[in-house]
This record gives structure tokens, sequence and C-alpha cells, in this order.
């Protein structure tokens, strides 16, 4: 008689529990055992299973995917309730479900399915499925039931909150008619804020970046919904209208060429019902190391995240060499580096042109397309989002070579020889208009650098994928060169990269000033798994352990508190929770204590109006790019140093340690201003104050603090300043009528608030020749790319003579002979480095 296995080992025997029992009852499992980290945090996820919200940070590759599967399956075995385990894109949701049919973990795509419905298996799905307006969970106000669900997971954390907010923000497109009636209603206070900024939305200009006041929207909020309620269901609005409906008059409006864009401080998550009453929230995350997000996006209780569950060594994490030749020797250039990558691609590891090694798939990761077309010689393939799953497959199944990967930062995993050598070329630039507004007000702020180091971590990371893997890395770039070599740019990595930053470290410091050949035999050393690479790099992961405790910003858990008080019509005491943010901050950080302030005064508005502008008032004293208050704020005359040479000793000294960060900090300046890009405007104006800075000149934003005025001053001696507009990105070959008539309206601007000083007119343009239609304003100077590289040259010769020894940059005496021999005093840089406008 055959045997009928259906009715044997059933009985009464009760349903695992403990991941690790499920693990272990599989009748096939892919690996023998669970790795030790993923049994670890397993078991202390177990132990703290009944908070709601709970942290799991594991290294790259650490296996994380399916210690979130078997959590889920674990929950649906203690009857607590549906299971969701969410995913940035389809792509990686295809991939979980790959995995979790190696761990016989039944799941399911589809949100009506009768399995998942009934708590038989796991909805595999990504972010956007369940936090949408039309959710198919159900959204507070539609009429329908919310699904109730028992956990959600929420994989790939750090990637989960960029599409989160995405989702919560209503873009307005251009091309619609409800455009061009916001831009009516609210044109007095665009101009007022900025007659520059308003002139370039009127000139389509794509640069040009309007943050409507809080005031005027929250006055015009009946307005404001006569002219988009109507829309509601067209397809550009029907999937964030109802999300934001009820806190229109709480959101930023932001105008620019392309859209007016519209978003709340934080996401009124808690109109997806469904994830908020989840009886369990899991966050999966590698190189979140500040959580403070989960709780402004997600709403997660910051009392559980900081506390995240993280396996009891941080040791798991791959081999990885990590060097940025630029820092080595800031005389290597880029396409060097290319001519390298390739090479390696071809098995050339030594350069002679005879390839002597296995060939190897390298990856490069750019941001964008310019930086990808810079790769077009040397890649063998070039890669776009659409193009992932096969492309990655296709390093997967063998050599491929040269591949570039065009703005994907995270959720590529690129084991073992699908990714053996990965450049990072450059780093993903703010997108979205209320990020450019907080990349210029907080620029120097913690907490933009924090994301900024999150992204780099997170590319890094896209080469090692367990314990056992290995990766070289390669930084180009000055920026991406600071990041591993400033100390404030270090302590925000991960425990572990910090390790194998210090190690790459001491590597550096043997062949720095040497060429690329150094470099070459630097990552042979890896690639070729020397013995000693190999025990000094295990060793410097050994004893590295997590952090105790996650990073969870006071400010942060203040503007999720403010906003739900404000939500609940609770604005007197939301304005009161920023402020008390405000006060802890002190003086640490004045740049996101003003920032703070605008938000506190915008709270303050919707009850006490003039108490606002009184708010406001007060936050421009901490940062100068907030909004302008109604009465506006008087422009400061700017006052020369006292010496040039005194105040570059002054400015040089308070920003660099050492030599190298001079040279790249200069070096990083020059990369921020590029010609033909018109949406890196705002970099090249912030690095043009910078470099004047440097010189030892007092430099401001008059057009971005008064919303008038040039786009750089300079105060080039006691009685002459320099007033500077900035044309980078412009490709016409003549300076138009309009960039004329500004240059003219900025000395004009000048004059009238500072008529003792003489102004010299200056224009940052790819061409010196004026249009037949434009009159050049008198004695102007055109910096054209030309006399910008022989600029760009003399700095960067007079950064490297003050960093050849010790502390020479803060000597006053040393800096005035560097600038007298470069030529870069007040009275000849414009003589040496630019050149009178030429009528046609």
């Amino acid at each position: 008689m055959a045997l009928d296995w259906d009715l044997i080992g059933t009985g009464d025997s009760e349903a695992l529990l403990r991941p690790r029992d499920i693990y272990a009852g599989l009748a096939s499992r892919p690996w023998p055992y669970l790795r030790h980290e993923q049994g670890e945090v397993l078991d202390k996820w177990f132990d703290r299973r009944e908070q709601r919200d709970v942290v799991i940070k594991q290294n790259t590759g650490g296996g994380k995917t399916a210690v979130g599967l078997l959590i889920a399956q674990s929950t649906l075995n203690e009857n607590i309730g549906k299971a969701v385990y969410l995913t940035p894109d389809n792509y990686l949701a295809k991939q979980v479900r790959q995995e979790a049919a190696r761990l016989n973990i039944a799941t399911t795509d589809d949100p009506y399915d009768p399995v998942f419905l009934a708590a038989e298996a796991v909805l595999v799905t990504n972010y956007q499925k369940l936090i949408n307006g039309r959710s198919a969970f159900g959204v507070v106000g539609d009429g329908r039931e919310p699904v109730e669900l028992g956990i959600v997971i929420v994989d790939d954390a750090h990637a989960a909150l960029a599409r989160t907010e995405d989702q919560f923000r209503l873009r307005v497109p251009a091309g619609h008619e409800a455009y061009a009636r916001l831009l009516d209603l609210f044109a007095p206070y665009l101009h007022h804020q900025s007659a520059n900024a308003w002139a370039e939305l009127e000139d389509k200009d794509p640069t040009a970046l309007a943050p409507i006041p809080f005031w005027a929207w929250a006055d015009k909020r009946d307005e404001v919904l006569k002219i988009l309620r109507p829309h509601r269901t067209e397809r550009d609005f029907e999937f964030v209208w109802p999300l934001l409906a009820e806190v229109l008059h709480l959101c930023t409006a932001t105008a620019t060429s392309m859209a007016i864009e519209i978003r709340p401080s934080c996401p009124p998550i808690d109109r997806i019902t469904s994830f908020v009453r989840a009886r369990r929230r899991v966050y999966l995350t590698a190189t979140l190391a500040d959580d403070s997000a989960l709780v402004t996006d997600f709403g997660a209780d910051p009392g559980l995240v900081a506390r995240p569950v993280t396996p009891g060594s941080a040791a798991d994490l791959g081999e990885r060499m990590i060097l940025a030749p630029v820092a080595l020797n800031p005389d290597l250039d880029d396409e060097a580096v290319r001519v390298l990558a390739r090479q390696f691609a071809e098995g050339d590891q030594d350069g002679d042109g005879v390839p002597e090694t296995e060939p190897v798939n390298v990856v490069v990761l750019v941001p964008g397309e310019r930086a990808a077309a810079a790769w077009t010689g040397h890649a063998h393939r070039i890669w776009r989002v659409g193009d992932l799953e096969t492309g990655v497959k296709e390093l997967q199944a063998g050599h491929v070579g040269l591949v570039v990967l065009v703005n994907k930062y995270d959720g590529v995993n690129l084991p073992a020889d699908a990714c053996r050598l990965l450049v990072l070329d450059g780093i993903p630039r703010p997108l979205d208009a209320v990020e450019r507004r907080e990349a210029v007000a907080l620029a120097d702020s913690t907490v933009r650098l924090a994301r900024e180091i999150q992204r780099i971590e997170q590319g890094m990371g896209r080469g090692v994928r367990d314990g056992e893997d290995y990766c070289a890395v390669l930084l180009m770039g000055a920026k991406l060169a600071t990041a591993i070599h400033d100390a404030r740019h270090l302590a925000l990595f991960s425990p572990a990269t910090r390790a194998q930053l210090k190690l790459s470290r001491d590597i550096a410091g043997q062949i720095k000033g040497e060429g690329l050949n150094s470099v070459r035999q630097a990552l042979r050393a890896c690639l070729g798994r020397v013995p000693q690479w190999r025990e000094r790099s295990r060793r410097a992961l050994a004893e590295v352990r997590y952090a105790e405790h996650g990073t969870v910003r006071p400010e942060a858990v203040a503007l999720r508190e403010a906003f739900d008080l404000a939500a609940t019509g609770r604005a007197p005491a939301a304005a009161a929770r920023v402020q008390k943010a405000v006060n802890a901050l002190g003086e640490s950080d004045k740049a996101l204590r003003g920032w703070l302030r605008e938000q506190k005064a915008a709270y303050l508005h919707l009850t006490d109006p003039p108490a606002a502008q009184q708010a406001l008032a007060g936050a421009l004293n901490d940062n100068t790019f907030v909004l302008r208050s109604v009465n506006g704020a008087a422009p400061l005359r700017l006052k020369a140093a006292a010496g040039q040479s005194r105040a570059a000793a002054e400015f040089l000294a308070s920003r660099y340690t050492d030599g190298t960060s001079l040279r790249l900090g200069v070096q990083a300046l020059f990369e921020d201003v590029v010609w033909g890009e018109e949406e890196r405007s705002d970099d090249a104006e912030a690095a043009w104050q910078s470099l004047g800075a440097h010189l030892g000149f007092s430099s401001t934003r008059p057009e971005k603090l008064y919303g008038k005025g040039p786009d750089n001053l300079w105060a080039l001696t006691a009685a002459r300043q320099a007033v500077i507009e900035l044309k980078t990105g412009c490709t016409t070959d003549t300076i138009a009528k309009k960039d004329m008539d500004q240059l003219g309206g900025s000395v004009r601007w000048l004059n009238d608030h500072n008529a003792e000083v003489e102004a010299l007119p200056v224009m940052v343009h790819p061409n010196r020749v004026s249009d037949a239609k434009a009159t050049a304003v008198p004695s102007m100077r055109v910096v054209t790319p030309a006399l910008f590289d022989k600029l760009k040259e003399a700095v960067t010769r007079y950064a490297t003579a003050l960093a050849a020894s010790p502390d020479r940059w803060a000597d006053e005496q040393a800096i005035r002979e560097q600038l007298a021999h470069h030529g870069l005093t007040g009275d000849r840089l414009f003589t040496n480095y630019a050149e009178p406008a030429r009528t046609p």
C-alpha cells in the first residue's frame, strides 16, 4: 500500500514560529545552515517581535532578503495577520520572489489574491502599490475598508525613503492649465521674493527655482483648491491628490520652469491606514547611518528606531579596497582612470597593451547622461534603469567588460565575478525643487552631508554581496575623494566601511604622490587575492561592531511631531514644538536652525501672521537663504577685508586641516563649474562665492540673499567690487540681450546700495561676443572657458604651493607671495583672467 504522507507527522503539531526553526524545517534548504549573522538578527527580532517598529541593520550582502522573508513567514505562522514585503521596484520584487521560492515560502504579487487575503502567502510588491492615493489597501476617505496587515517588511529602507517622498509630491506640469493659473495667482509674491527668479520663470529658464511664500500659500488655500481640485482624477493628480488634499495648506510649493511642485514637510503617512495600523513594521537597511528619515517619512517610533537589531559583529562585509586616485595624486586626470578601468576589464592590469590576466567585469556608476557620455569610448555597455534586469543577468552569467550604469546607486546586486572593479564617477544631484532649495540653504549642514554619504555608501555596496565576496572600488573626482579623507565625512560612514577606509588609507599613504602604476599595483593585490591583503582585510573587520544605537536627530522627531500637530489643527503647539528643537540646537548648526525657524514661522502664520513674520526675520539672522519676510531685508553693504592675504589665511586655516584637504577642496570648487549644463547653475554660483573666499575676498550671493542683484559680488578692494553674473549653462554663440541687461541691472543695484565703490561688471559666459541686439555694459569683462581654465590652473598652483608644507596655508606672508605670483590679487585678477566683451 502506498503511504499517504499528508497523514504522517501532521497530527497536533503546531506551526513553527521561530524563523531559525522555520529554516531548519525546510525539506530542501538553499544553504546547509543560515549564516551566523542571519541567525543572530532573527533571534533578536523574535524576542522583540511585539514591538511595532523594528530596524534591522546588516552590511550589504548580509542576507537581509532571507531574513525578511523568514520574519514574514513567522508572522503568518503565528496568525498575527497578512504579510507584505515591499521593495523599491518590480525588478527587486521579482528577485525577492525568486529567493522565497528557494526558501519554500509562498508568495504572490497580487494584493487581491485569495492566498494573500487568507494570510497563507506573503505579498511581495513595490512601495508604490501600498503607498499611493488609490492604494489597493485603502486610503482614508475613499469609502473602502482598509486591509488589516499583520506585518509590513520594508526592504532597502534607504531606497524606500526617496520613493515614499515622491509618492506624496504633487507635480503640476508646466503644460497644464493649472500651472499658469497658479503662477498668475502667486506672481506678486514670487516677484517680491526674487525679481530675477520670476524673470527666469517667465523666460522658461531650466534653472529657475522660486519658492511660493508659506503665508501666500496658506492665505490663498481656497483659490488653490478651486484651481487644483477639478483635475483630481487626471493622471498627473489621481495618485497623489487623496494623500495631500487635507493638508494642502501645510505643504511647501515651489515653482520651476518645468512644474510647480507641492509637497508636505513630512509625508501624511496616516492616510495609508493599512500601513499605520500594521501590527508589525520591520525596516531592513544596510547603509542608513542616519535613521531620522524613518521617523519623518514613515512615522516610526523614534525610541524603537534608535534601538536597531544588528548581528553581534560587523565583520560580515566582503573585502573592499577603496581608493581615490585624485587624493593620491591631484595631477592624475579622469581620462587616465577611465583608460585604467577599460584595461582591467580586458585583463591588461599592468597597462602594457597585452592582457596577462583573466578579464574582469568593471561596473561604473554615474549620476546622469553627461557623466555617461565621458565613458562612451571606453564602455562595452551603457545601461539605464530599463535595461537593468537583462544587463545584471548578463553580468552575473559571465564576462561582459566595462559596464556603465546610469543613475542607479541602490538596488543592484553584483556578486562575485559580476563586478570585481567598481568605479563611482560622481553622485546623484538633488532633482526635485524642494531638494534643490535645501541644497542651497543647508549646504554646510551635517543633514545634507549625511545624505551625500549615504548615497556614496549605497553605491560602494553594489560590488560585495556577502562576507566571502571581494571588490576593488575607485572613487573619481575631488568631492568623492574628500568624502573618504575628511574627518567630518568619515564619521558618517557605517563602522565596517570606516574600518575598510582606514585600511585603504594605509595603502594610500604608501603610494601617495605616485602615478597610476602604483594604483594598478594596489588594485592587483586586491583582485589577485594576495595573502597579505586578505589577512589585513579580514583583521580590519574582525573587531568591528555595529553601533548599539541608531541616529535619530532630535529636530527630525520635532518636525514629525509638529506636522502631526498642525495636521490636526494645533498650529500653535506645532510652532512651539519646532522652537523647542531650535533651542536644543543652540549655536551648533546655524544653517539648520534658521531652516527650522522658517518652518516654525509657517505654523505660526496659521494663527498669528505678525508673529510669523517676526520669527522669519529671526530665521534670516541664522540662515540668509530662507524666505524673505513680507517687509523684505535691506541689503547689507559688503565690506572688503582689511587685507586680502590675511583674510585668505584666516579662511583657509579655519577650513582645512592638511594640505591634501586644501588641494581637494580647491579642485572640488572647479568641478562644480560645469559648462553647458544649466541645471548646475546653483552649484556654479556657490563655487564662485567660495572661490572668492579662498582668495581672500569678501564674497556673497546677493540674488539668493535679497532676490535682486548679481549672482556673486566680490569686494576686490575697499574701493572696487566685482559684479559677477554666471552664465555657465548657456549654449549660445553670443551674449544674449537679456543676459547683458541683467548684468547692467546688477551694476545699477550695486550703485544704488553702495555708491561709494566702483563696480567692475564681470560675466562668466562661453563666448565674449555680444548679440547684435545687445549693448555691452561699459568696462565689462568676460571669463570664457579658455580663461576659466587659465584661472583654474593658477588657483590650483596657488593651492599646491600652500599645501607643500604644514600650515603654510595659514601663513599670511606665504599667501601674499603666491597671490602676487599667480596674478590673483584684487587689482589684477580680472585683468589676467577675463577679457573685454566684443561687438559682432
